[in-house]
């Protein structure tokens, strides 16, 4: 029989090791690792939940429109203030749920999927977002008797594979964001080492009390668990909590020394170092083989229960930085990231123990992220340290707000600009969330209150904007080729044999004392044994026959037990023939059905792709059909706009021509008025002109007869006055002056001559410029200005100018008479700042030349008082005359 057992174990032990160097069909295929498909992707899922007012008094500035709508209005003192310019907004989410939504109706909605997805080896992240004191601590945590989403997900993922995980420290971390595996023995050991090393505090068991804040969190009624574990499969759940805190990474389950009533940062960023207290150290990230963050020196710590998972969060919890503010009185300082890590691998081909390939090994993990709210400190009135907390939380959400606008307008415009991971610890720990693949979640808690609205505008706009990123959709877990119910056949052997062993009274009955009672009453009975005295030789020989007769009655059934043992392990192995032929016929069969289930699987993918598309492009509509509407609201405004431009251009056009035509009157008046006044200007022009050419022809006649006077008497007296010359009659003469009127009486132009009170400044002796322009004309008259000591120009020069302190001008103009007149214009020269001349003009003097017997043009014909007064200024000789200018 041990020769039996022994053979079997040893058979079975040789096939586990010739599957596992041989790699046969058996073996399970190693699935790389996976990659994010470039067509099918997911956008981010952005739910709101509304939290209560906290009176009944307080004034609420957001509806709830539908199911995903929500409006924003601003309140009444901020329209006051603000001259009414804020308007209604409407925003647009996955789900909204109100103030009286229940923890179990969130999670249902939000963390059973992800737990689902991390139970089938796909990443997930789950983040709370808002202002602060808008409820997202109480969303992630909960409070006793009413569990968050952080204590529902435990208690759904240990309900799940309570019946299939593995012993601990079968999964290892290597501390490089992997896992290694090891075997039963080893394991063993290493139990044994941490329970023995004393410094090192063991893991909370499953058994001991829960602590009395996370008592009762999660009633039994509302416990789930996930219909998608694969029960051929091993799983192992570790976890880690560590927080952000201005921009550094510290551990929560590091076992330091922690001081819960003193600051762990003084007011200035520096640490308190000393014999008491010594702060914890900053973490830094790291990235893996396969391009994944993690935080390098994390404590991961395997849980095996739902209390023992609470017990781990709430030691983290306890040391999490949270202070009293103007608006919450327990604010979180810090972002906490809650990581569950699920670590699984299949069984062997017996279903008994695991398979021991580091590569079958695959480890899937969920991040549930409290983020500390958003803050104004005029609002908080933070200082010091506090300030300094609310800086670096307002940076590290701005951070996450550049990266989402870059990630979508990469996405949208097809650009490649750079994303910002690196400004910030949070945004570059989840880094491979958005580059790489996994389910993102974003709960947008809101404050109804009126106090948040514009804070709460901001993160609605922020919040709309992030559903258009989309983040590539998990691959599949995978498909093991080993055949499906390895460990309930495992089961059902081991409980068939155990049955069949007791049915034949095999050693699975030899501890019954009933039946060794029976096996004892069954031999010879025992003759009385006393000997009586030494001559006595009918005692010993009695009970030697008794024992001989025991002793074959022994080997009798020693000889039986051995038969039936032969016949049982025939029986045994007849057993194991036929259950071998029947698995190999079952692995036809369930490689048949595999193949089935893949044309199932694939098809169901299909049909989830197609209606995950076609809820996309359902959303898409939704939109559009909204953007359509506006633009058809729109297009009505620029219509009945457009109508009424039409209307009072038509109008406007109207008075134009209206008044086009009145002016035209106007401008056909104005026309025959000025042809009038020009018709009689032009006659005046022309009898000024004819009175003109009389002039002359008059002082011609008189210097004609002059001349013929002088010539003729040759010495005559010349006090005797010439006689005046008639004036030949003319037929163009009289008949224009039967159209004009008569003149005026002409003025005597002779000048009287004023004494001279000053000398002239030509005479003295500075030195002149003389400009005479080459245009003018020497006119051969007897009083010519003389100018001594000048320099005649025809053209003013720099070099001219430097030399004199005097400059005179030779201006000629045609006076009203006719003749020409010369303006002497004088000035002084002086030199400039610039280096260069200039002139100050002083004085101005006239030159006139006047003819004695020219008559005025202002006289009547006929007049015998013109000729009078022309005969008495027919001797006056030309007068220069000099008038006197004025300083500039």
């Amino acid at each position: 029989m041990k020769r039996g057992k022994f053979s079997n174990e040893d058979r079975i032990r040789c096939e586990i090791l010739t599957m596992q160097r041989t790699g046969k069909s058996k073996t399970p295929r190693r699935h790389g690792p996976k990659k994010a498909s470039s067509t099918e992707k997911d956008p981010v899922g952005v739910y709101c939940r509304i939290r209560p007012l906290g009176a009944e008094d307080e004034e609420c500035c957001v509806d709830m429109i539908s199911s995903s709508t929500i409006q924003l209005h601003a309140p009444d003192g901020l329209k006051a203030n603000r001259n009414g310019e804020y308007k209604e907004t409407q925003y647009t989410f996955k789900k909204i749920f109100g103030i009286n939504t229940t923890q179990i109706e969130l999670f249902e909605e939000i963390a059973k999927p992800l737990i689902d997805d991390l139970i089938d080896c796909k990443n997930g992240l789950l983040f709370t977002y808002g202002v602060t004191g808008s409820g997202k601590t109480f969303t992630m945590t909960g409070a006793p008797g009413d569990g968050g989403l952080l204590p529902r997900s435990l208690d759904m993922l240990f309900n799940s594979i309570g019946s299939f995980q593995a012993k601990r420290f079968v999964f290892k971390p290597d501390e490089k964001n992997g896992m290694e595996i090891q075997n039963q023995v080893d394991a063993l050991l290493e139990r044994q080492k941490r329970e023995s090393q004393q410094s090192v505090p063991k893991t909370p068991s499953s058994r001991q009390r829960a602590d009395p804040e996370f008592a009762d969190m999660i009633s039994a009624e509302e416990a789930c668990k996930s219909e998608n574990v694969d029960e051929d499969c091993c799983y192992s759940v570790f976890v880690s909590y560590v927080e952000i805190y201005n921009n550094y990474i510290y551990d929560l389950l590091e076992d330091a020394s922690f001081d819960p009533i003193r600051s762990k940062w003084l007011g200035g960023g520096t640490p308190v170092r000393n014999n008491e207290f010594i702060p914890p150290q900053s973490k830094i990230l790291r990235e893996d083989q396969n391009h994944n963050m993690y935080v390098s020196g994390c404590t991961e710590v395997e849980v095996k229960s739902t209390e023992e998972a609470f017990e781990v969060f709430w030691k983290g919890q306890k040391k999490r930085r949270t202070a009293n503010t103007q608006l919450n009185r327990e604010s979180s300082r810090s972002h906490s990231v809650f990581t569950v890590k699920l670590a699984q691998a299949p069984l062997d081909a017996d279903g008994d123990h695991i398979l021991q390939d580091r590569n079958q090994v695959n480890v899937s993990q969920l991040c549930l992220v409290d983020l500390a709210g958003s803050e104004r400190t005029s609002r908080t009135r933070a200082e010091g340290s506090r300030l300094r907390e609310a800086g670096n939380i307002n940076q590290s959400l701005m951070t996450l707000r550049t990266c989402m606008e870059v990630l979508r307008e990469n996405q949208m415009y097809g650009t490649n600009k750079m994303v910002p991971y690196r400004d910030s610890k949070v945004t570059h720990l989840f880094k491979n969330y958005f580059d790489g693949e996994g389910k993102v979640r974003m709960i947008l808690c809101v404050n109804p209150k009126a106090d948040d609205y514009e804070e709460t505008m901001l993160v609605m706009r922020f919040a709309e904007m992030t559903q258009e990123v989309e983040v590539a959709r998990p691959a599949d877990g995978p498909i093991y080729v080993l055949p499906a119910g390895r460990r309930q056949r495992h089961q059902a052997s081991r409980d068939e044999m155990s049955r069949r062993i007791e049915e034949r009274g095999g050693p699975g009955n030899s501890d019954d004392p009933n039946l060794l009672n029976r096996l004892i009453e069954s031999l010879p009975a025992l003759p009385p044994s006393e000997v009586v005295d030494a001559f006595d030789d009918q005692t010993l020989p009695r009970l030697v026959e008794v024992l001989e007769k025991r002793q074959h009655i022994r080997q009798m059934i020693s000889e039986q037990f051995k038969t039936k043992a032969n016949t049982l392990m025939s029986m045994l192995q007849q057993f194991d023939n036929q259950h071998s032929a029947k698995e190999t016929f079952l692995h036809n069969q369930q490689s048949k059905l595999n193949e089935k289930d893949k044309v199932v699987v694939s098809q169901r993918t299909e049909l989830e792709r197609l209606e995950k598309k076609s809820k996309m492009l359902e959303y898409k509509i939704d939109i559009l059909q909204k953007t359509t509407d506006m633009y058809e609201q729109d297009k009505r405004s620029l219509q009945h706009e457009l109508e009424t431009r039409e209307q009072r251009l038509q109008r406007e056009l109207g008075e134009r021509r209206r008044l086009e035509q009145r002016m035209h009157g106007v401008v056909t008046d104005t026309r025959h008025k000025w042809e009038k006044e020009c018709e009689r200007r032009v006659n005046a022009k022309q009898l000024e002109m004819q009175n003109k050419l009389w002039v002359k022809d008059e002082k011609l006649k008189q210097l004609k007869a002059i001349v013929t006077e002088s010539s003729s008497t040759g010495g005559a007296s010349s006090t005797e006055c010439p006689e005046k010359p008639a004036r030949p009659s003319r037929e163009r003469d009289k008949n224009i002056t039967q159209k004009r009127s008569a003149s005026p009486s002409p003025t005597p132009t002779a000048l009287p001559v004023h004494p001279m009170h000053r000398r002239s400044h030509s005479a003295g002796g500075e030195k002149w410029v003389d400009h005479k322009p080459s245009s003018n004309l020497d006119l051969d008259t007897v009083m010519q200005p003389i100018i001594p000591n000048a320099i005649k120009v025809s053209t003013p020069s720099e070099k001219a100018l430097s030399k004199c302190q005097k400059y005179v001008l030779r201006h000629q103009e045609l006076a009203s008479d006719g003749e020409i007149e010369t303006k002497l214009i004088k000035g002084n020269v002086f030199k400039t700042r610039g280096g260069g001349q200039a002139v100050q003009f002083t004085d101005i003097e006239t030159l006139t030349q006047e003819c004695p017997t020219a008559p005025s043009r202002k006289r009547r014909s006929g007049s015998a008082e013109g000729r009078v007064q022309r005969e008495n200024n027919e001797n006056v000789p030309p007068v220069s005359s000099s008038s006197h200018g004025y300083q500039k």
